[in-house]
């Protein structure tokens, strides 16, 4: 500084400083990744908030509690997108909150309270029509007890393969396996007057 420049006044150096942080490279990327955050939880809800809704009115028996679900795991996903280590699809992911959701939802006192009479179809704009054009067998399904029916949702009606199946339940490959056998082996059983190709 020049001998016959005078110093800045304080108030003036603090509103020099508060007027460069926001173009700092700090301030700047953390911007941008929640920005990209954002888009990715966008896509993820356009891709599989149907089929989602599904899965969590499936375990729930209720639209309004498996609505209430999926808005809270991709709430959850928000927050833990950043720390997700994709060793898993996004999908599988994403089912893995959703059951545990739903877990904790059945849980509470007040659900195991409530009877639940809620049908499939009584799910509006998720394509549950389209999805159970007669609703005998997932009616028997989600009769089932959680550690049943979580395996053959997932594997007949999320299409999931057995190993992402075990990430999801957060069990090993071969009780995914054991479970879908006694699965199959309840409702073969139970609808002895439908067609049951295990």
């Amino acid at each position: 500084m020049h001998n016959n420049q005078k110093p800045l006044p304080e108030d003036t150096m603090e509103r020099t400083a508060a007027q460069a942080l926001p173009d700092t490279p700090v301030v700047a990327l953390t911007e941008t990744l929640e920005e990209t955050l954002e888009e990715t939880i966008n896509r993820l809800m356009a891709r599989h908030g149907d089929s989602l809704v599904r899965l969590c009115y499936m375990m729930l028996s209720d639209r309004g509690l498996a609505e209430d679900a999926v808005q809270d795991t991709f709430v959850k996903a928000w927050k833990a997108y950043p720390r997700f280590r994709h060793e898993c699809s996004e999908y599988t992911w994403l089912t893995r909150i959703a059951v545990n959701t739903c877990r904790s939802t059945r849980a509470r006192a007040f659900f195991r309270r409530e009877v639940q009479h809620e049908r499939p179809e009584d799910i509006s704009g998720t394509s549950v029509e389209a999805a159970f054009p007669d609703d005998t067998v997932i009616q028997a399904v989600m009769r089932m007890k959680p550690k049943y029916k979580e395996p053959i949702l997932l594997y007949y009606y999320q299409g999931l393969p057995v190993k992402e199946i075990a990430q999801a339940l957060g069990i090993a490959v071969s009780s995914v396996s054991v479970r879908l056998m006694r699965a199959r082996a309840m409702l073969k059983d139970e609808l002895k007057e439908w067609y049951f190709d295990a």
